[in-house]
Parts: structure tokens; sequence; C-alpha cells
């Protein structure tokens, strides 16, 4: 499944380690986890100070509000309880079962349909001490699968009937086989807790801030515009966090962020990959070490809106294509840190071998441009921009606003664009309006954002299956903000999402990407590599996680006493 990023996207490849003695990072890492040394003994308590580059608008994590990774990384991942968790397992990032869990579940085929009996542990409880039972995993999704403004219903729109046999018997009919069923009750959104929520009004309880948990962590305080406080759950059946308390400061410029790190005022940041940020790793940070990579969940692009003027004309759609050089874009970027080429496909690099290369035909080629133009009946006007029926081609470009990468992105594309008889006017738009109103409500042309994959999953549905386009009729759910339609797409997508042999699953998800290209929905761009930097004073197995973020294992970090 795929997820907007409001802030940024991404994380970095990185081994895990959880054993109470672990090795210390030394150096810099182009990818994976820093290299290293001596194992050291993490001590208890302190207070660690992390820059956090985003404040989530809610944190109701199944509503269409709480888009926000931030928000997952700093306080979802942290306070709720998952099925399955993604982990590394020999360079691959594998869907491994929790300890809410008793065991792998049973999965049978039984007349086309899927059956999954979930045994729980009889270990984990929430804090306020009642056990996690097979009542949190039917109220989750049905909540999730019939409910009104959710984010996604990808998956839990597949649920025919979900019971709960016994308090740790949980047992799904799936209407259909679906071979990423792993992702329901984990990465996207987790386990909630019935008898906290059920007949409640979920949304008042939780937006804001809520005081349940069923991780190592929970929310101690939320001081709207300045920062998250995290404390550890004393009732956690885990591992205890060796931390007394985590702060996440919210601290939007990067520039500011780079100095409140310079100064110690924050150990830890995960900053956008922005130029003066690349250029300050490059240089070398005092007491400091960093790792990044391109291998990621991530796809940054240009998303076009299918039913906006004028790019209703899949002409106008390929001649945008043919309209940018995306290589020498993602060069000026990310050249630095080694990622000079363009992705070719919306599938994010962690799944990258259900992906295929069709989009590598949209290069620069002005005549081609012509060519495509022409023959949809444009033609150009004395200003040098294509007109039709007295309409030029001119349409607004939009993106989160104080993205100064974002800000320099656009104005690249937008000087190739006009070179190829384009006009854009450029919008920068605050976060929550961009994602909360105007993607959603499909009032946008064109517009640069990520989307982050919440489960090592090929399946493109969630943003590009025609049933996901938000409307009155489905209530504003589903995050096809493309308005892509393309004949014949939503059957791929579908057999992509139900195939159980891997082997034809990846031939048909190459099928749905060479559809998706020769349509033009939109164009990828780049995978936006992952930056994570912290202070020598920070002690445990800090790395990063493609899926769930760059504290997914925070509970194991420390701080030099």
């Amino acid at each position: 499944m795929l997820k907007t990023r409001f802030g940024r996207i991404g994380g970095a490849l990185a081994l895990a380690l959880s054993a109470s003695l672990i090795a210390v990072g030394c150096g810099d890492s182009k990818d994976d986890a820093a290299t290293t040394t001596t194992a050291v003994e993490i001590p208890k308590g302190g207070t660690l100070v992390i820059g956090a580059e985003q404040e989530p608008d809610c944190v109701d994590w199944i509503a269409s509000c709480a888009g926000s990774s931030w928000g997952s990384w700093m306080l979802k991942v942290q306070t709720i309880p998952q099925a399955f968790s993604v982990r590394d397992v020999s360079g691959t990032w594998t869907p491994q079962k929790t300890e809410v869990l008793a065991g792998d579940p049973e999965v049978e085929q039984v007349g086309g349909k899927q059956v999954i009996t979930y045994k729980l542990g009889t270990k984990a409880v929430w804090s306020d001490g009642v056990a996690i039972t097979a009542k949190d995993f039917v109220y989750t999704a049905e909540t999730i699968r019939d409910g009104d403004d959710i984010y996604d219903k990808t998956g839990y729109d597949k649920i025919e009937k979900i019971e709960a046999k016994d308090d740790t018997t949980v047992v799904a009919t799936l209407s259909t086989t679906y071979p990423d069923w792993r992702g329901l009750f984990s990465g996207g959104y987790g386990i909630l807790p019935a008898h906290l929520l059920e007949g409640k009004d979920r949304s008042a309880i939780m937006k804001d801030g809520y005081d349940f948990s069923g991780g190592p962590w929970k929310l101690e305080k939320w001081d709207k515009g300045v920062s998250i406080t995290l404390v550890p759950n004393d009732k956690y059946w885990g591992a205890k966090p060796n931390l007394d308390k985590v702060i996440f400061q919210f601290t939007t410029d990067t520039a500011a962020a780079f100095q409140a790190f310079k100064s110690d005022q924050v150990s830890v940041l995960y900053p956008q990959p922005q130029l003066d940020a690349i250029d300050q790793i490059k240089a070398g940070l005092p007491n400091a070490q960093s790792s990044y990579s391109p291998r990621s969940g991530n796809v940054e692009a240009l998303w076009i809106n299918n039913e906006a003027f004028p790019f209703d004309s899949l002409a106008v759609r390929q001649a945008v294509g043919f309209s940018i050089d995306r290589d020498a874009v993602v060069k000026r970027l990310f050249g630095a840190v080694g990622v000079d080429k363009a992705v070719q496909s919306f599938n994010p690099p962690i799944v990258s071998a259900f992906a295929g290369e069709d989009f590598s035909k949209y290069t620069l080629n002005l005549d081609k441009v012509n060519e495509l133009m022409t023959g949809d009946g444009w033609a150009k006007g004395s200003d040098g921009v294509w007109a039709k029926d007295g309409k030029k081609a001119e349409f607004a470009f939009s993106t989160t606003a104080n993205n100064k990468r974002r800000e320099l992105t656009q104005e690249v594309v937008q000087s190739q664009l006009k070179d190829a008889g384009f006009l854009t006017v450029i919008e920068r738009k605050p976060a929550g309006e961009l994602f909360g109103q105007i993607l959603p409500d499909g009032k946008y042309a064109m517009a640069l954002y990520a989307q982050v994959a919440t489960f090592p999953s090929p399946s493109l549905s969630s943003i590009f299956l025609s049933t996901n386009i938000p409307t009155e009729a489905n209530a504003f759910s589903g995050q096809n903000w493309t308005r892509t339609n393309v004949d014949g797409l939503d059957k791929l997508l579908k057999q992509v999402d139900t195939e159980l042999d891997e082997a034809k699953r990846i031939e048909v998800s190459k099928e749905a990407d060479k559809l998706i290209a020769e349509s033009a929905t939109s164009l990828p761009l780049d995978p936006l590599p992952n930056i994570l930097l912290w202070s020598n004073s920070v002690l445990g197995p800090v790395s990063d996680n493609p899926v769930e973020g760059p504290f997914w294992n925070l509970s194991a970090w420390g701080l030099k006493q």
C-alpha cells in the first residue's frame, strides 16, 4: 500500500539490532547502517530531543486527516500495536509477526475465498492493563471497512466477514485471495482498542492526541505548534525503553534544524534531502554520524489530475512527458549523493522486482511534443504557447510551501515546460491544505509530492484504482487523487492484489506499469533519497526502516551519561 507523506518521504536501509549490547556507529555511511565498532551497554535514563520537520494535522490514524508520515513515525509506530512489523531479513524488508500473535496465522483457500485465522498471545496489553484481544481486530477491521472519511480501505474492503471466536482467536474471511494480507492490522493502521473506542466518537478521542498505548511509548503531551513528548508505557509487555523521555521538537525550516543540530539543541535529524542539507553533510558534521540511501519505499512524482484541463487529453499528458529532462532534474537535486537517474515506475525501490521500465521512453524530445500536440488539434501562438479552441495550455503547478528543494524542482520543470510550449503558474500551499483539501477534492492540475509504501507490497491500487477516486458517493475515501481511470487498468491492479503465484504477479504488475506509462497518468521523478543524522551522544541501533521510519526501534536507543 502506498500512502502520501506530507513533508518528505523515505527510509534508509539498515539492519535491525536489538540486543542490550549494541555496536556503536562510527563515521558516515552511504548505504544501510553506519559502520559498527565497539559494543557498549546502553545506559538507562535521560531525555532525547529529536528535530521533527512536521507537525501532524491529526492522529486519528484511519481518518483522511492523518496522512502525515511524521505523525506516524513519532506516535503511531510508538503506541499502536501491529500484527506484523517490517524487518530486514537477509537484505530484504520482510513482514515478521509481532508478539501480539502467538504464532503465524493459518491461511486457507476455501471456494475462491481466503480464510485467515489469527491466534493471539496472552502477554500483550493496553496501557490500562486490558488485554489486546480478538475484539480489537474485529473493531479495527469493521471501522475501516465500513466507515466514512477513511484514508484508504485497501485490503479491508476485501474482508467479507470477521469474527472473534474467543478472546485469542480471530477468523477473517476475505472475498478473494489477497497475497498482502499481512499488511492488515499492520503498518497502515495497526490495531485499535475496542474497549475504549467502540460505540464512541473515535475521531474526537484520537485526533488531537490520545492517552492509550499498546506500544513501548505513550503520549505525555502534544504542545500544538511546539512539540510532541513521549514517555515509556509502564504496562508494555516487551523490552522497556532505555530513555526517560523523548521530545519531538517541531522545526520545519531545514536551515534552522541544522543549526539546532550543530548547537546540540536536538540530537537527531531526519531532514528533507534539501540541497543545503546535502552540502552540509558532504562537508562533514562534527561529532555526528549520518546514513543515506536511495533504496526506499518512496516515489516523488509530478502527479497529474487526469480530469482537469488540459490533462483531460491523453496527448497533452504524453507531450508533457516528452517536455521534461527528468534525469537532469534528478541529477541537479541529488547528484551529490550519487542519485542521478529518474525512477521509471510508481512501484518504489523496495519492490523493484515488480516495477517496469516503461516510463524510460519519456525523455526530452520536442519533436515528439510537436507531433502529439498538433495531432491533438493544438497550435502555438505568437507567444510560443500551445492553444486550442481559444484556450492556452496553461495550468497551475502545486506543491508544499517552505520546501526549497521542491521550489527548485518547480522552477526547473517550469522552465523546461515553457520551452516546450506550456505555461505553468507555480502554487505553494500549506501541507494540510494541499493534502487535506486541494488534492482529494481534485482542485489542482499538476502537483509535486511523494508517496511512501506502508508495507513492502507492489500494489498500486490505492492510488490508481478507479474505485479509489474520492467522490461524494464514497464519502471522499480513497487516494486516487489523480482521477486515473484507464481502460483495463483496474483489472490488472486487482490481479496484482490477488495473484498468489509470485512470477505471475510480477508479470501482471509490469503489465499494469506499461499501461500506466502509455496513459501517462502522472510522471515519476525520483526515489527521494533518505538522510538520517544523529549525534555521537546517541547510543543504540540507530538506523532507518523504509516502511516504519527512522524511529522504529526508538525504545532501544539511549544517551551517553
